[in-house]
């Protein structure tokens, strides 16, 4: 019994807590290139505007503003940024 249970198991690791732990080092490399556009200065700015308008429609009690414009503005920002840099990486 212990024969087949190795021949089963072979190639692939013994205990499944080192896979797990393997899995959990891996990092996006997408997330990794929109935190380093965030802080480009036009990332920087648009991130700046959207959290002024974040602060001004919380500090008020009823209000129909939001704030999509700026969240649009900097999702834009950040998104043309990863683009760019990841389009001349792949040439």
């Amino acid at each position: 019994m212990v024969f087949e249970e190795k021949m089963i198991m072979n190639g692939e690791p013994e205990d499944e807590e080192e896979e797990e732990e393997e899995e959990e080092d891996m990092v996006d490399p997408l997330e990794t290139m929109r935190q380093k556009c965030e802080d480009t200065e036009h990332c920087v700015h648009a991130r700046e505007r959207l959290e002024h308008c974040e602060t001004r429609v919380g500090s008020r009690s009823s209000t129909t503003e939001d704030c999509t414009e700026e969240l649009f503005d900097f999702l834009h920002a950040r998104d043309h940024c990863v683009s760019h840099k990841l389009f001349h990486s792949v040439k």
